[in-house]
């Protein structure tokens, strides 16, 4: 493909030009660490902007805003800032090195339960239910010394690309306010984007921590299936998982690293924790050097936004113009084989699972819960479970044959430039292409390039950001790794972020809306 130049903006850790409480609050874990080390900052001081800054953009009940958090834990995590803040002081050189998040504000998604507080995922049937013990992700963050200060939201059972419920209301993107931050980690994205925390926890079955990611500007990743442990008996389900979200591709390969591993409650779990092996990889643009990617603008017939083909574009030219060599590849994906084929899956694992728990409470649903039940159910009375499991084999055969020969594939991560905040999309989404045609798909879950690659779910997905689109929302690209190959997407996201301009995060929120920016 022909060159561009490519962008010399500085990578999403500058991102922010603000001073003060303001500027604290979008600091990237690793300066932190590093001014905790020196004495410059402590974790109380860090924490106390962050939790200003929620009070200043979530809103409350009388001031409408961002509404990222069910839960805000400010007692505990000044309890453990301050313990923080001890530790760093009393450091002296030759010490055993500390905790690799000591001090560092972390949000978790609702549904990583946290023992003792509530575990309700939005769900009327859950209400008051609490949580006997620690998600293993809560479990290592805090083994790691992160600060939990607040537990973001998702839409019911985290079974939607939008980010609202009736227990928890409408989270808003921070960009945005009529967008939807994406979901089902949408309260994570917005959390990020809008300085509320520096790292967040997420989960991804169809997309749902890369969605968040491309739609807030911050970074997402879906770890290879069982490389990060969940909780039992979902965990068993092998398109699931669960991940990190940060502002910087470095903070998120630290919360991975973190995250990751071998953990007696989820057999499906494997590999080491905390080695390392993540933010060695990263490179920055010189990673970029000699690297072959196979790119793919739609993976067979998904419509895409101009705009969005625009900014992958730019950065593939980018990665071209720093070393890298572009293939284009082809895949005979439809958008409606692809749902059928994971709607298969979930009509015989987290469908009926869904149906059972909610039984009696149907009338309390969210909309979009109903109807996600009903399609399950409706897609798994037209294919058994090992129909299913062909389907699932294609997919994955296909996908292999098209990264034959490339070390990572780059493909958008949306293909809408946003989604209405509190919008349903119960009759599926009309999706403008990039040459002004409009197409209807059945399922809003088609709006995404993401479900593929939990279909094949032993791959790395790293989502980045790549811009913003013409209504004032971020776009993110992924980057897609052969099986189990997780330090060569990180080696790619870091030359990405190094390379393309993505403008600062939103100081002021909103503030990027457009005039007339409904349904794009």
């Amino acid at each position: 493909m022909s060159t561009a130049p490519a962008s010399t903006t500085a990578p999403a850790a500058e991102r922010t030009t603000t001073t003060g409480d303001e500027g604290l609050a979008f600091l990237d874990a690793h300066a932190a660490r590093e001014r905790f080390r020196s004495g410059d900052l402590t974790p109380s001081a860090l924490l106390e902007a962050v939790l200003s800054r929620i009070d200043a953009v979530n809103g409350d009940g009388d001031r409408p805003g961002v509404n990222a958090f069910t839960e805000i834990l400010a007692d505990s995590a000044r309890a453990a800032a301050r313990a923080a803040d001890a530790a760093y002081a009393a450091a002296r050189p030759g010490d055993a090195p500390l905790p690799p998040l000591l001090g560092i504000p972390v949000a978790t998604k609702e549904k990583h339960g946290i023992a003792g507080l509530t575990l309700e995922q939005g769900l009327a049937a859950c209400r008051g239910d609490i949580a006997s013990a620690h998600h293993p992700v809560v479990e290592r963050v805090l083994a790691a010394g992160g600060v939990i200060h607040g537990r973001t939201t998702s839409p019911e059972f985290s079974c939607a690309t939008t980010t609202h419920s009736p227990m928890w209301g409408v989270t808003r993107n921070p960009w945005n306010l009529d967008a939807t931050p994406g979901g089902s980690s949408g309260g994570a994205g917005a959390a990020l984007a809008a300085g509320m925390a520096v790292l967040a926890t997420a989960s991804d079955i169809a997309g749902s921590t890369r969605i968040p990611a491309a739609f807030t500007g911050t970074v997402g990743y879906k770890a290879p299936y069982g490389r990060i442990p969940g909780a039992p008996p979902l965990s068993a389900d092998w398109y699931r998982g669960d991940g990190p979200m940060g502002r910087t591709v470095a903070d998120t390969a630290l919360l991975a690293e973190v995250m990751g591993g071998r953990h007696p409650v989820d057999h499906a779990s494997w590999g080491p924790q905390a080695n390392g092996s993540l933010t060695s990889a990263l490179q920055g643009a010189a990673g970029a050097q000699g690297l072959r990617v196979g790119l793919s603008l739609t993976l067979g017939d998904y419509p895409v936004a101009a705009s969005i083909r625009e900014r992958t574009l730019h950065v593939a030219r980018a990665l071209e113009a720093a070393g890298a060599e572009i293939v284009e590849v082809s895949l005979p994906w439809t958008t409606d084989r692809l749902r059928r084929t994971a709607f298969a899956h979930f009509g015989h694992i987290l469908g009926p699972a869904m149906a059972r728990l909610t039984a009696g409470t149907e009338a309390e649903l969210a909309d979009y819960t109903r109807r996600f039940i009903a399609d399950a159910a409706r897609a798994a009375s037209q294919e058994s479970l090992p129909d299913s499991l062909a389907l699932d084999a294609a997919v994955q055969s296909e996908l292999a044959a098209a990264m034959a020969g490339v070390d990572v594939l780059l493909t958008p991560t949306q293909a809408v430039e946003m989604l209405d905040a509190d919008g349903a999309y119960l009759d599926g989404i009309d999706v403008r292409d990039a040459d002004g045609s409009t197409r209807h798909l059945e399922h809003y879950w088609e709006a995404h390039l993401t479900s593929p690659f939990n279909i094949a779910n032993r791959v790395p997905v790293l989502s980045v950001p790549s811009g913003l689109s013409s209504v004032g929302v971020p776009i993110g690209v992924q980057v897609v790794g052969h099986p189990f190959d997780e330090a060569t997407v990180f080696r790619a996201g870091s030359a990405i972020t190094d390379l393309v301009a993505v403008p600062p995060f939103p100081v002021e929120i909103g503030a990027g809306r457009a005039a007339s920016p409904r349904s794009r």
